[in-house]
């Protein structure tokens, strides 16, 4: 009967996923097909004040010259520091047979991408301060917005991944290593990186449909999806509202799930009758929880910055926090409570020795 409980769970998940792709990939070949038809239409009726553009201006965060050293050193501070922390990660869930677990399993690819989140933006700015120069090429800054919007994207989708991983084990302890078995965990992280590099190339598309005016100064520190849009010349329309569409499918849709999750682990820990158990169960997802606080709090933070006030250079510093800092406090967030990865770190250092 458990088997047959446990199956019928995981194959819930797998049609779930299944048909969230397959939805995803029809509205991705439509829209692309409405936007290229669109998009030919208003080429064909523009005028001829269009610019060929080669690169755009990142403005940053101060043009004060005594300020850039401190900036500088602050930011590659706290990138060695993130991909430093994030790499042992997922060293010690690779050397420690131990942490081969679902859970494991999805922290060192959420490590991996937060690595990579970081690099997007971090290195271009670090180069830009050093050099004092704040231009970005064309196909530079597309690429580097479509990596962000990949990455940011995959992020929410494995923190979703995670809450389910931690629903079912505390949720569903009995049925634990059938349910999560190494079959389904591929596909989940499968299909994340499928509806984020399906996302991110159509939000790419869309934008080199676009045409630029003289005005190429992004106040940013990064090539931001809606900053870009905004400096095209002509109406946007199409773009804003595939841009918000993708936004509430896939950032509010996780939540929407992280929610859900949480509140049935909540009502099962609330069962418990001990206070111990309580404890211990609370204890395994209060990370995770953190994390996702401090991820969806920072983004929603920086949305209703933008939406209140019209100073771009405070929604950048804003941005910072979600494109940054959550990246850099991830490891620590994790390993600090951790025993398990406290003593694969320590077993695996010793074994350097």
């Amino acid at each position: 009967m458990y088997d047959s409980i446990a199956g019928g769970l995981g194959m819930h998940v797998f049609l779930m996923f299944s048909s969230f792709l397959c939805v995803w990939v029809f509205l991705f070949c439509f829209v692309l097909f409405f936007c290229f038809c669109f998009c030919r239409n208003i080429n064909q009726v523009k005028a001829g004040n269009e610019t060929q553009i080669s690169e755009f201006l990142l403005l940053g965060f101060s043009e004060k010259q005594e300020l850039q050293p401190f900036l500088f050193g602050l930011f590659l501070s706290m990138y060695l520091v993130t991909v430093l922390g994030n790499l042992l990660i997922i060293l010690a869930t690779i050397s420690d047979s131990h942490l081969h677990t679902p859970m494991y399993f999805f922290l060192s690819n959420l490590s991996l991408v937060d690595i990579c989140f970081a690099s997007t933006t971090v290195p271009k700015m670090l180069v830009n301060i050093q050099t004092q120069s704040k231009v970005i090429t064309y196909a530079g800054c597309i690429t580097q917005m479509c990596f962000f919007v990949l990455f940011i994207v995959l992020d929410s989708l494995l923190l979703t991944v995670m809450a389910y991983d931690r629903f079912v084990a505390i949720c569903h302890p009995l049925h634990y290593t059938v349910i999560m078995n190494p079959q389904l965990c591929g596909l989940l992280i499968l299909v994340s990186w499928i509806t984020s590099v399906l996302n991110s190339m159509l939000q790419s598309l869309m934008m080199l449909q676009l045409s630029f005016c003289a005005d190429l100064e992004i106040p940013h520190f990064f090539c931001e999806l809606n900053e870009m849009i905004h400096l095209a010349c002509f109406d946007t329309f199409v773009n804003d509202m595939v841009m918000y569409f993708a936004a509430v499918l896939l950032d509010g849709g996780p939540l929407i799930g992280i929610l859900y999750s949480y509140c049935r682990i909540v009502s099962s820990i609330c069962a418990i009758s001990s206070t111990q158990g309580k404890y211990k169960a609370f204890s395994t997802c209060a990370s995770h929880l953190l994390v996702v606080s401090i991820f969806y709090g920072t983004g929603l933070g920086v949305y209703l910055s933008s939406t209140m006030t019209q100073n771009s250079h405070s929604t950048a510093v804003a941005s910072v926090m979600y494109t940054v800092v959550t990246p850099m406090l991830n490891p620590f967030i994790y390993s600090l409570r951790n025993k398990d990865i406290k003593g694969a770190l320590t077993q695996f250092f010793r074994g350097k020795q």
